[in-house]
């Protein structure tokens, strides 16, 4: 897939990584390598079971590590088995956004990111550990009122956003309803893709608003990429109504072409399987 657009940036994405012993994270870091990728996305759960600093030394870094200068990183809910999460942020350092609060923004290309914190407890698997210092989902939530100023002080025509537990899947852990306000607050201001992990399989959705029905004019478009490493992978639950693919048996990595109207995708697969979904859509006007 060759850039059609000079401007255009490669990034790669997956979540739910590296395991020792038995994580096959080198497969996925083998892909990144191939690909060659401006920055590199990864979606939380980098380590398991317990995103401790040897985990991150022994098992991320030889394999994802080699990518830690071009990485930004959100946090998962198995970081936090760690207090506040503290190796990962180390770990990264400024590629994780804020310490402790794990939400920034950055512009790549002609894309503006947005990096959230979906540690927000209720609905989600999410240690007792996780202060409530972070910033929230709620609608009134310090996370809120941060990303409202941040897409305002930062319009684009096209705008991703970033977090670990998908707003919607139709995988074993379920959607995460907690997500709901933020999402919306995206919607509103005419964002365009979400990438989330969690939930340790290939999803992708069809552009969807905040109450979980098909939206095609303003909708966002969401990615699940939990398929970086950790196995098993997870079984598919229920479907939801506006699922287009899932894969529930391919580790892989997400190339996504970020051009400056739209993104093209492509699931890239390890261990020789021959599964892959590829497509391109425009940004909204």
């Amino acid at each position: 897939m060759a850039p059609k657009d000079p401007a255009a940036a490669v990034i790669v994405a997956a979540g739910d990584i590296a395991e020792c012993p038995g994580g096959r994270q080198e497969e996925t870091a083998a892909l990144v390598e191939q690909i060659g990728p401006d920055a590199v996305f990864t979606l939380g759960d980098t380590t398991y079971p317990d995103g401790a600093l040897d985990e991150f030394l022994d098992c991320y870094h030889p394999s994802w590590g080699k990518f830690r200068p071009i990485t930004r990183a959100v946090v998962g809910n198995h970081e936090y088995h760690a207090p506040r999460a503290g190796p990962f942020f180390a770990y990264f350092c400024g590629g994780a956004g804020a310490p402790f609060e794990g939400r920034a923004s950055f512009d790549i290309g002609a894309w503006h990111v947005v990096m959230l914190n979906s540690n927000c407890g209720g609905d989600l698997d999410v240690p007792s550990s996780v202060p409530d210092d972070f910033g929230g989902c709620g609608p009134d939530s310090p996370q809120a009122r941060w990303l409202k100023e941040d897409l305002a002080a930062h319009p684009s025509r096209c705008t991703l956003a970033m977090w670990h537990h998908p707003r919607f899947t139709s995988g074993e852990h379920g959607s995460a309803d907690s997500m709901r306000d933020l999402w919306k607050i995206l919607q509103d201001a005419g964002a365009d893709v979400v990438l989330a992990g969690h939930a340790h399989l290939y999803e992708r959705f069809a552009p969807m608003n905040a109450d979980g029905q098909v939206d095609v004019v303003r909708g966002m478009r969401g990615f699940v990429v939990g398929t970086g490493g950790k196995v098993p992978l997870h079984a598919i639950d229920q479907v939801h109504a506006g699922s287009e693919v899932r894969n529930t048996d391919t580790l892989g990595v997400l190339r996504l072409e970020l051009r400056s109207e739209g993104y093209a995708w492509r699931f890239v697969p390890a261990g020789g399987s021959s599964f892959t979904d590829e497509g391109e859509a425009p940004c909204h006007d």
